[in-house]
């Protein structure tokens, strides 16, 4: 089925242009096609950007084994609805991802349920080198250098050195360093007040694990992306880092600091742990020099009742792939970037460190992933409009300018804003992420 997407302002590699767009089934077959094109719908965009989808390499989609916090059914529709096409989960669900065969029943359950485009990374533990080896169809290996679920704690050096050295695929990390957080823990073991988990997660145990991480990536020239960096120490630290080692922002460390937990409490309880404004401005300017390569999530939504807990028996995490997208068009509304900065962080970036196929830019011959925004459109975020399966989110009642109004997954319409009502074709499905290594 032919599709024209005209007059629109289409961010292209090369920069933003008004210009018409040609998709064909699920590839992209001309961009600045003949608005005579003989098509089967036509696509009127007067007004609006037409982006790349958004490609989010770190989300927590809970299932199989946590299916009342989030599942496949729900995060997609959140990540169609916020312009996100595309996703890359991570291994710690129960059970945790760490066999091939697991790997693949995931990549099954996705191809039934997923709206949107999927890929699922293996886990490394202690003794599992042999399957990382091998591991196929997947974007890469995670290790938690710090804190997690089942056996997915990697910890001791002897473990790191022989991963790093005798896998290929790229390698990224949680780095919080273990020793450190438990000594602080034990410090503050008596304080029930949730800003404490700043202290106990501190800047410190950031920044040592991610030296110890970039230490041995770049002894054993092995590709390495550190997930989540949450301080300006560990932004100074990347700037100068090899060719070898990416690196990336979350909303919640761009735009949240210890001065919200007054406000919000343990809604935003995270790991690595919100760190202070200083942090907040050290990390938007690192992103904006390159010295951090793209912005992702680290969607890992709980209930309102666990996040209600009192500390230190709440969870750490919170929902955000609904709302990223947004989150950073109100940024170009701000003036503090630009919508082709965006794309680079969002689109392109994520495709270029994961060896993606296909994605990431419009582009003949790639595929068509789409998304079309509306930078004037101001709507506020709500708890009650939330697809997430979790149903809220610690940006309740904040106004934001820029919104995803539609998508295209491989080609179908997958979401549309009708009337501020979000619209799902829950007839198409993703595909699984073909990958280059």
């Amino acid at each position: 089925m032919k599709k024209l997407f005209k007059n629109a302002t289409v961010v292209l590699p090369t920069g933003s242009v008004e210009t018409s767009v040609l998709i064909d089934g699920a590839k992209i077959v001309d961009i600045d096609a003949s608005i005579t094109s003989v098509v089967d719908e036509i696509v009127d965009c007067t007004g609006l950007h037409l982006l790349p989808g958004v490609i989010d390499d770190q989300v927590h989609f809970r299932e199989p084994g946590l299916t009342h916090k989030e599942d496949l059914d729900h995060a997609s529709r959140a990540c169609a609805k916020g312009g996100v096409t595309s996703f890359l989960e991570m291994p710690n669900t129960i059970p945790n991802t760490i066999t091939q065969s697991i790997l693949e029943e995931k990549l099954a359950t996705a191809s039934r349920s997923s709206l949107v485009n999927y890929g699922f990374y293996i886990g490394a533990t202690e003794d599992n080198v042999d399957v990382l080896k091998h591991a196929t169809r997947t974007p890469g290996i995670k290790i938690f250098i710090g804190s997690s679920t089942g056996n997915l704690l990697v910890d001791e050096q002897a473990a790191l050195e022989k991963i790093f050295a005798e896998s290929t695929l790229t390698i990224c990390a949680h780095c919080e360093d273990e020793s450190t957080v438990r000594a602080n823990a034990a410090k503050y073991a008596d304080s029930t007040d949730v800003a404490s988990h700043s202290l106990v997660r501190n800047h410190e145990a950031a920044l040592i694990a991610t030296k110890r991480a970039i230490d041995l990536a770049d002894r054993h020239n092995h590709r390495f992306h550190v997930l989540h960096v949450s301080t300006a120490q560990e932004a100074e630290l990347l700037a100068s880092a090899s060719d070898l080692i990416t690196s990336e922002v979350c909303p919640h460390h761009l735009f949240f600091n210890v001065g919200d937990y007054e406000r919000l409490g343990s809604l935003v309880k995270m790991n690595p742990s919100i760190k202070d404004q200083a942090d907040n401005v050290a990390l938007w300017d690192a992103l904006v020099a390159g010295a951090i390569d793209i912005v992702a999530t680290d969607h890992a939504p709980h209930t309102l009742d666990e996040k209600q807990q009192p500390y230190p028996n709440c969870p750490s995490g919170l929902p955000a792939v609904e709302n990223s997208l947004a989150l950073m068009l109100n940024q170009i509304a701000s003036g503090k970037c630009t919508i082709e900065e965006v794309v680079k962080w969002m689109c392109s970036g994520p495709a270029r460190i994961w060896d993606i196929k296909n994605k990431g830019q419009i582009k003949v011959g790639f595929d068509a992933d789409l998304t079309l925004v509306d930078l004037k459109l101001e709507q506020t975020v709500l708890n009650e409009n939330q697809e997430t399966k979790c149903g809220w989110t610690p940006w309740h009642g904040q106004s934001l300018t820029g919104w995803p109004v539609a998508t295209w997954v491989m080609g179908h319409e997958a979401f549309r804003l009708v009337d501020g009502v979000a619209w799902f074709n829950q007839s198409t499905l993703g595909r699984e992420i073909e990958y280059s290594h």
